[in-house]
C-alpha cells in the first residue's frame, strides 16, 4: 500500500470531531468509554457462547461472530483516534490510511452479511422447525460463515486498489475520526468516477441483495407467526427474532444516514453519522442481544459464579 506512485502525500491529519482542546479532553473520555464497553460487551458474548455447550447452536455460532467483527471494527477506528485526541501530532500515513480503509470496509460488510444469515437461522427455526437440525447443520454454518469472510475481504479488497490509484495533491486533512472512503475521494484531485461506480455497483451486491433477503425472509417469519394458533406461542416465536430485528435496524438505519446519498453531497456534518455506525452500534449490539437473554445470563452466571449458578 505504498502511495508513493500514485500520491504527493505521504500522510494524512486525522482531525476528529473538534480542534477545541476542551472538546477533545471530553471526547477522549467519551470515547475511552464507549470503546471499553464495547470491548467489554461483546468479549463477554464470545465468553458467555464460548464457554457454555448449551449456546453451541448456528443463532449462537453467528452472534458470536457478530460480536468478533464488532469487537474488531471498533479496535480498527478508536485506538488511533484516541491517541489522537491526546497528542499534538494527528497524522496517519498514507498506508496507515489505507490499511485503517480496508479493515472498515470489510468488517462493515462482514457484519452486514453475517446479519443476513442470522436472518436465515431465524427463517429456518420458526418456518421449518422440524428440518432446523439438518437444514442448519455445522457443516452449512461453518460454510456460510466462510462465504460471508470471503465476500466480505473480496470486498475489502477491491475499494482499497483501487484508492491506491486515487493522486491526493491537496489538503490532507480528514475531520473524522478515521479514514473514510467517501472523505478520502473527496481529497483527491484525480478522476474518482471509477470508484463512484464501482462502490454503487459491488455496494448494492453486498448491502442491498442481503437487505432484500432479510426483507423476505421476514415477511415469511411473519405469516408463519400469525398462523401459530397460541398468543403466548407467537409472543415466544416473534421475542427470538426482535433482537436481531432491532440490530438490522440500527446497522441499515446509521449507514444509510451517512452513505445513501451522492458523493458529490457529502458534508463534514455527516461525521456525527458516522460516529453513530462505527461506535454506537458496535456497542449498542451485545445490550440488544443479552437484555433479555436469559441463555446469555446462565451461561455468564456459570462462568463467573460456577455450575451450580441457574439462569
Amino acid at each position: 500500500m505504498d502511495g508513493r506512485n500514485h500520491s504527493t502525500v505521504s500522510e494524512f491529519l486525522l482531525l476528529g470531531l473538534s480542534e477545541s482542546p476542551e472538546h477533545q479532553r471530553v471526547l477522549f473520555g467519551m470515547f475511552l468509554s464507549m470503546y471499553l464497553v464495547t470491548v467489554v460487551g461483546n468479549a463477554l458474548i464470545i465468553l458467555a457462547i464460548g464457554s457454555d455447550s448449551r449456546l453451541h447452536t448456528p443463532m449462537y455460532f453467528f452472534l458470536a461472530n457478530l460480536s468478533f467483527t464488532d469487537l474488531f471494527f471498533v479496535t480498527n477506528t478508536i485506538p488511533k483516534m484516541l491517541v489522537n485526541l491526546q497528542s499534538q501530532n494527528k497524522a496517519i500515513s498514507y498506508a496507515g490510511c489505507l490499511t485503517q480503509l480496508y479493515f472498515l470496509v470489510f468488517l462493515v460488510a462482514l457484519d452486514n452479511l453475517i446479519l443476513a444469515t442470522m436472518a436465515y437461522d431465524r427463517y429456518v427455526a420458526i418456518c421449518r422447525p422440524l428440518h432446523y437440525t439438518t437444514a442448519m447443520s455445522p457443516r452449512l454454518c461453518i460454510s456460510l460463515l466462510a462465504l460471508c469472510w470471503a465476500l466480505s475481504v473480496l470486498y475489502g479488497l477491491i475499494h482499497t486498489l483501487l484508492m491506491t490509484n486515487v493522486t491526493f495533491c491537496g489538503s490532507r486533512k480528514i475531520h473524522y475520526i478515521f479514514c473514510e472512503m467517501y472523505v478520502l475521494l473527496r481529497l483527491a484531485c484525480s478522476n474518482t468516477q471509477i470508484n463512484h461506480t464501482v462502490l454503487i455497483a459491488t455496494g448494492s451486491f453486498i448491502f442491498l441483495t442481503p437487505f432484500g433477503f432479510m426483507v423476505m425472509s421476514y415477511v415469511w417469519i411473519v405469516r408463519a407467526i400469525l398462523q401459530i394458533p397460541s398468543a403466548s406461542s407467537k409472543y415466544k416465536a416473534f421475542s427470538t427474532c426482535a433482537s436481531h430485528l432491532a440490530v438490522v435496524s440500527l446497522f441499515y438505519g446509521t449507514l444509510c444516514m451517512v452513505y445513501l446519498k451522492p458523493l458529490d453531497t457529502y458534508s463534514m456534518k455527516d461525521s456525527v453519522a458516522t460516529v453513530m455506525y462505527a461506535v454506537v452500534t458496535p456497542m449498542m449490539n451485545p445490550f440488544i442481544y443479552s437484555l433479555r437473554n436469559k441463555d446469555i445470563h446462565g451461561a455468564l452466571g456459570r462462568f463467573f459464579l460456577g455450575k451450580s449458578f441457574r439462569g
